[in-house]
This record gives structure tokens, C-alpha cells and sequence, in this order.
């Protein structure tokens, strides 16, 4: 978005707080903080108040970056008016407290809706904000297959795993790696190619997130809008994940994406469901995709039942795209970086014969890892330096972002 959009913009949340008359120093900063996080396709805003002075820093492409300091006095008040947006208490401050907005930019059909997630933590020097912007239209913009970027060798096979009819496959990687855009992605692919000449899909699909980031349901498909139920987790109210899985399954599902495997219960519910003829999507925080049979195993599922239901493992990260319009050497657009955009980088993990008897066996993870490398498994690093070769990206930042992969 250039300097005049970004002039033009109108900016207005859902209670008209932000398009009051008369505003004051404080309002005004605050819009002016959000129009430049907007503009920049910053993922996240934080308020940071210090002994001395309270920074403003903006994540962009999965790095923080600070662009602005102001007087330590102006941070109560600005803590304040964002909670006022969010509908939070103004008067606690000794809590942590969770709150939402909803904001619109522009005009007509490219007016844009952004989600504000908002977080407030009581600190040292005062209350922290922290900010998550979620683009509705943008993210549903880019949760799509093609839009992912994956090399042939890695986007086939990956495909052929998440269009069988059973087996559970797992996308692994830190947090802010993708996952979720991935597995979006994969089930709108689903949910579209099986349209059949209607405006309904013949397969069940359902989620349960934490949260619940976008509603895919929103996401026209060429034939018509998408046949998805999406159940958000809630522990005040007894949702958890293994909860949720359970009473999605008596829901006949085809497909099931649960947000995130983290505990024992979850992992054997989401094991079962598979081996009774729901395909499964998931996620894991593991290093690599041969590491995903290690967490399993962790989380007390017998090799057996692993090495049955688990179809397909894929590992990502996100690595930032030199910024072409400065040739990578920094500029006021890119905040200095050399970088702007960022693009996904992939290894997949097939479970064929071979590694399903390694696993039977209990064989150790170098083993499992040497013999998926055999058959044909690419490392991140690998796929990394290919975007290096291609002068896309630098060797700095595919190490930075692959490190901790062995």
C-alpha cells in the first residue's frame, strides 16, 4: 500500500470508535500506529512500556521490528484507548485480559476487513499490549493451494496424502511457520474439487481451533460457498481438543482438521478416528518432519498404530524474500531489512513400507530420518538454499529460520 492509499484510507471499527470527531493525540496516534501496521502487512503490533520509554513494534514477515519510541506518560493512555476498542475492563490492570475489535479499510469493492486480536499483560514498567491483525479476505487470499508455492516433488505427493479417504497427516513447524494457512488451504482444495455439479460439496468437513483464525466458510468456491463447520476450543466451557474430537465424530465427518495434537488423549482419539475411516489433519511442534513419529510415540501411541494411521508428515518454514525493489540493501519501504514478503520452504515425509517397518520396529529417529532421506525426503535447508541459488533470498536467512534442524 503506497504513502497516498495510505492518506485515503478510511479506517472505521465496528463501534465507530475510530471515526469519532474531535480526536485527540492519543486517538490519533493509535489509528496512526494501526494505518502503518496495516500498510506494512504486519502480522502483530506491540506496545511495550520500559523504564524510560514505551516502544511501538510492528512483526513483519515473522520479525519484530521498532518504529517508534514515545514518552513512558503517553502509555497508560494509549493501553487504554486500545482496550476500549477491544472491550476490555479499563479499569483493571493488574489482570490479563483478551479482547476483539473489528476494523474496515477503504471504500467499495476493495474495502478490506481486519480482526483484532487483542492481548493485554500487566508488566514491570505498566500494562504491554500486544495486537494480532488478521486480514479476513487477505487470509482467505492466500489459504489456497497454489498460493502456497510448493515445489512439484513436495505439492504431488502432498496432495495425493490429503485427498485419500482415511489416514491422519500432520504440518509441523514452530509457531508462525504457516501451519494453519497450510491446512486451510489443503481443506478448501478438498472441499472444492468435490463440488458435483451443485453448490454443495459431498464430503463433512469439520474443525475445532484454537482459534479459530478464518472463517472458511467465507471462502466462495467456484461453485458455490464452502460446506464447513469450524468449532472454536473453550476450556471455561469444557471444550478442549480430545473433548471436541470426540463430539465432532459423532457429527459423520469425512474430514476432521484438529488445530494442534498436544496432549496423550488427543493423539489416541485423533488415531482412532483415523483407523475408522475419517481422514485427520493436525499439527505438531516438532523440528522436522521425521520428528513428528518421535512426538507420537512420545505421547504414548504404540508404533503400531502409528506406523497404520499416520499417512503423511510435512515440515515448513517461512523464509523472507529479498526486497526487489532495493535489491536487498535496505530501504525505508522494507524498514532496512533487505526483505519483504516471505515464501514457504517444505519437507515431506511419505510413509511408505519401508518406514512404517522402521517404526514397527522402534527404530531410532536417525534411522527413520537416513531412510526417508533415501527415498527421497529433500531437508528444509536443502529447499532453502535452492530459493539461494535462485537469488531470492540470502544463506542468513535460511539459516535463521532452520535453526535448531538437525
Amino acid at each position: 500500500m503506497s504513502e497516498d492509499e495510505l492518506k485515503d484510507v478510511a479506517l472505521r471499527s465496528d463501534a465507530n470508535l475510530l471515526s469519532l470527531e474531535g480526536k485527540g493525540p492519543v486517538v490519533r496516534l493509535v489509528d496512526a500506529v494501526l494505518f502503518d501496521a496495516i500498510g506494512r502487512d504486519a502480522s502483530d503490533i506491540h506496545v511495550q512500556p520500559l523504564a524510560d520509554e514505551t516502544l511501538i513494534r510492528l512483526r513483519i514477515d515473522g520479525v519484530l521490528s521498532t518504529v517508534r519510541a514515545v514518552s513512558t506518560k503517553l502509555a497508560p493512555a494509549i493501553v487504554s484507548r486500545i482496550k476500549v476498542m477491544g472491550r476490555m475492563d479499563v479499569a483493571e490492570r493488574r489482570a490479563p485480559q483478551d479482547g476483539r475489535a473489528t476494523v474496515t479499510i477503504g471504500r467499495g469493492p476493495g474495502q478490506r476487513a481486519i480482526d483484532l486480536r487483542i492481548s493485554s499483560l500487566p508488566s514491570t514498567f505498566g500494562e504491554r499490549v500486544v495486537i494480532r491483525l488478521l486480514d479476513v479476505r487477505g487470509g482467505l487470499t492466500h489459504a489456497k493451494i497454489d498460493s502456497l508455492q510448493m515445489p512439484d516433488h513436495v505439492r504431488v505427493p502432498f496432495l495425493d496424502r490429503s485427498t485419500r479417504s482415511s489416514g491422519i497427516v500432520l504440518v509441523t513447524g514452530p509457531t508462525g511457520s504457516g501451519k494453519t494457512t497450510t491446512l486451510y488451504a489443503t481443506l478448501r482444495h478438498i472441499i472444492e474439487r468435490s463440488f458435483t455439479g451443485g453448490r454443495t460439496a459431498d464430503v463433512n468437513v469439520l474443525t475445532i481451533e484454537d482459534p479459530v483464525e478464518y472463517d472458511l466458510s467465507a471462502a466462495a468456491g467456484e461453485a458455490g460457498t464452502m460446506p464447513i463447520s469450524q468449532t472454536q476450543v473453550d476450556p471455561k466451557k469444557g471444550v478442549t481438543f480430545a473433548s471436541g474430537l470426540r463430539h465432532i465424530l459423532r457429527q459423520d465427518p469425512d474430514v476432521i482438521m484438529v488445530g494442534e495434537i498436544r496432549d496423550p488423549e488427543t493423539a489416541k482419539i485423533a488415531i482412532q478416528a483415523s483407523l475408522t475411516g475419517h481422514l485427520v489433519f493436525s499439527t505438531l511442534h516438532t523440528n522436522d518432519a521425521c520428528g513428528a513419529v518421535a512426538r507420537l510415540l512420545d505421547l504414548g501411541a504404540e508404533p503400531f498404530l502409528v506406523s497404520s494411521s499416520l499417512s503423511a508428515v510435512l515440515a515448513q518454514r517461512l523464509v523472507r524474500m529479498k526486497h526487489q525493489a532495493c535489491g536487498g540493501e535496505g530501504c525505508a519501504a522494507c524498514l532496512k531489512s533487505g526483505y519483504k514478503g516471505r515464501r514457504g520452504i517444505f519437507e515431506l515425509l511419505v510413509m511408505d513400507d519401508a518406514v512404517r517397518e522402521l517404526v514397527n520396529a522402534r527404530a531410532s529417529l536417525g534411522m527413520i530420518t537416513e531412510a526417508a532421506h533415501k527415498r527421497g525426503l529433500r531437508r528444509l535447508e536443502v529447499e532453502g538454499q535452492n530459493l539461494v541459488a535462485a537469488g531470492l533470498t540470502t544463506s542468513d536467512e535460511v539459516a535463521r529460520v532452520t535453526r535448531g534442524v538437525e
